[in-house]
């Protein structure tokens, strides 16, 4: 079965909001929590938040800020039934997440014989 990779986006900030009491993330954290028992024959990789960002080039490395929060790796029959796993997904209905991204995780390309 195909395999997508869930990336969790928001906006870059340390730790929740300063404004969100503790009901709430005990509400969203159990809200999540369901949402991965509901969806764990699905789940082929719980994955987890993400960190700080370095990025390599040829002009050597840096600390960059970007929109990915966490991740998590789910098989589907295809990309549609994968992006639906997602719908109303704590991450942005109690959580100020921006939303979630799913793409396909593709073979590695073969050599030529």
């Amino acid at each position: 079965m195909p395999k997508f990779m869930a990336v969790y986006t928001g906006i870059p900030t340390n730790g929740p909001p300063p404004d969100m009491d503790e009901a709430t993330i005990k509400r969203g954290m159990q809200a999540w929590m369901d949402w991965g028992f509901r969806n764990a024959g699905s789940i082929v990789e719980n994955g987890g938040p993400l960190g700080r960002t370095k990025k390599v080039t040829k002009a050597g490395i840096e600390d960059i800020r970007n929109h990915m929060a966490g991740y998590t790796v789910v098989e589907a029959e295809d990309h549609d039934a994968a992006a639906k796993l997602f719908e109303d997904h704590p991450h942005f209905a109690i959580f100020p997440g921006d939303g979630v991204e799913i793409m396909p995780v593709m073979p590695i390309p073969t050599m030529p014989d």
